[in-house]
């Protein structure tokens, strides 16, 4: 049995993310969980909501409501609806929990223990308008390196540039849209990730198998100008982890937070102690300390691309530079953009397909496969109303769905609602099984593999499998001279029904659920022998019809849906 540490990376409070959010980090971390638990394997599936820094200060005003109240109301309404798609979450934390306020300041404290952290002067953007500091991104202009006009303070969502507020071309506030800008002077901690840099890519350099996506964005920042810079840890804000070094005072950073983006990783080995505070688990420590048990940990996470460099290089740093003993990631599964209908999905623009739309309109299964069998691994992809409509009709209804109708429909007709007996197997049926063990074999190659678009590929063809031997065995027309040989074709089309049901779970988790109970199996038991699992339905066994498995997707639904998802959402 393997242990499988999996994180994803973790949504900022302010507001419901769209599917190109899902799709790039929680649902494809859930398949990857879904399927080690299924294969027998030790699981623990961590993620939580990111609630400092000024995007929950804004959004908590614009709700009228304090911060606090805001963040935990929004983490109820996110952990609902990633319920809704049947995320399978060990623990759904919070990185403003008093778990991860301890770990950060630890951190911290280890990290200048170290001579790692320095104070610096240094000038910071400050709005007149908006009355106060405006975190870097807060700060919108124009990449000086690729001309993208919505280019963050720090970074440039579209090259992934890593920038400083002063280097954009025409700034302005994020919050206000002000240009009455001025730089102050402030004093704020560095995390010194410069005198890393060889040691972090001598660490990067070892991860042969990891994306190219993944290793080219590392790669990047540790090479690109002067290479790896020092960053800053702190902010002149109200809402966030108080900087303290350890459990003392940090003399001089007296009303200032820690970065967002140095408490929030930490919040991944936060969220294993509230998992275990929560009476879920009973040691965190045998997860994330390799002298207390990680070290046969395979730690796994999954990010979008703009997330990779805070986990290829700053949150690595801040492991490394404690100098104890805590678990690195062994492997970083990140992905491109999921377009939208010929643009950019955006949460601040609400353009696009939110989760809580998404959810209103069709069952989980219809999303989960059409953005996993369509994940963005190598370039980037588009959601299309035409292409979703399509794709989940065509593999969903026309293929698995229309495989269990017509198979247990004809049963019922011909030999009632128990699995019929019939003869031995034939050249057929053999040929049959040897096509789905090669299939199965390299289904669960690609899922041990993280490549989640070939192994829909795969799993689709399995499905095909069914359809391809009731078209060439006809037991409708073999049933009129031989009703023997037809039960025996319709006995291993039952147990396919229920294979599916098993191998299924990982992609459509609910489908999967119906087509076990159909078939009288209230286990998720993976395949690990083949033969054995077409069995599983014994003759005599009762089964029941799944009623209308997956319903089309009708031209007319598709209209409504793209005329109402046109603009951007309120």
């Amino acid at each position: 049995m393997k242990r499988i540490l999996i994180t994803s990376a973790i949504p900022y409070i302010n507001g419901i993310k769209h599917l190109g959010n899902l799709v790039g980090s929680q649902l494809p971390a859930d398949l990857f969980a879904r399927y080690h638990r299924a294969r027998g394997n030790e699981v623990l599936f961590l993620c939580a909501t990111d609630e400092h820094g000024t995007p929950a200060e804004l959004a908590a005003a614009k709700a009228g409501k304090p911060v606090e109240e805001y963040c935990a109301d929004m983490h109820a309404v996110q952990a609902k609806i990633a319920e809704g798609f049947r995320l399978s979450f060990d623990h759904f934390g919070r990185s403003s929990s008093a778990q991860n306020k301890e770990l950060t300041q630890y951190f911290a404290g280890c990290l200048a223990d170290q001579g790692l952290i320095a104070e610096v002067d240094e000038q910071q953007v400050y709005s007149h308008a908006d009355g106060r500091f405006l975190p870097d991104r807060y700060i919108e202009g124009t990449c000086p390196n690729c001309g993208y006009d919505k280019a963050r303070g720090d970074q440039c969502e579209n090259c992934t540039k890593q920038l400083e507020p002063t280097d954009l071309i025409e700034p302005r506030s994020a919050v206000s849209g002000s240009t009455d800008l001025e730089v102050r002077n402030t004093r704020h901690l560095y995390l010194r990730q410069s005198s890393l840099r060889q040691e972090l890519s001598d660490w990067i350099a070892q991860k042969t198998d990891w994306p190219v996506l993944t290793t080219s964005i590392a790669k990047k920042w540790l090479n690109d100008g002067d290479g790896l810079q020092d960053r800053g840890i702190t902010r002149d804000l109200d809402w966030g982890v108080p900087v303290r070094r350890g459990n003392a005072p940090w003399p001089g950073m007296e009303g200032k937070v820690f970065y967002v983006w140095f408490d929030a990783p930490i919040e991944y080995i936060a969220s294993a102690r509230e998992w275990v505070d929560a009476g879920k688990g009973d040691d965190w420590q045998r997860w994330w300390r390799t002298d207390k048990g990680a070290e046969d940990v395979r730690y796994v996470q999954f990010m979008g691309k703009d997330n990779v460099p805070f986990h290829t290089l700053s949150f690595p740093a801040t492991i490394l530079g404690s100098r104890e003993p805590w678990k690195l990631v062994d492997y970083i599964k990140s992905f491109n953009y999921l377009n939208y209908d010929g643009g950019q999905f955006s949460t601040s623009q609400g353009r696009g397909i939110f989760m809580d739309q998404a959810l209103e309109i069709l069952p989980p299964d219809y999303w989960r496969w059409w953005l996993l069998s369509h994940a963005p691994e190598t370039s980037d992809s588009e959601f299309t109303w035409d292409n979703f409509q399509a794709d989940v009709n065509k593999d969903l209804a026309d293929v698995l769905g229309n495989f269990v109708s017509r198979v247990t429909k004809f049963c019922r007709s011909k030999f009632g609602e128990t699995v019929p007996e019939g003869g031995g197997y034939g050249p057929r049926e053999t040929a049959l099984i040897a096509d789905l063990q090669n299939r199965l074999e390299s289904y669960q190659t690609h899922m041990e593999a993280v490549e989640v678009r070939k192994s829909a590929a795969e799993l689709r063809a399995i499905w095909a499998l069914g359809n391809e031997y009731l078209q060439a065995a006809e037991p409708w027309a073999v049933y009129k001279t031989n009703p023997e040989e037809a039960a025996t074709i319709i006995r291993l089309s039952l147990n396919l029904i229920g294979l599916y049901g098993q191998i299924s779970a990982p992609f459509i988790p609910d489908a999967a659920q119906t087509l076990r109970q159909a078939m009288g199996q209230t286990d998720p038991l993976w395949p690990e022998d083949l033969n054995q699992a077409l069995t599983r339905c014994a003759v005599g066994d009762a089964f029941n019809v799944p009623e209308n498995l997956f319903g089309k997707i009708t031209d007319e639904q598709r209209n409504e849906w793209s005329q109402r998802f046109s603009g951007t959402r309120p």
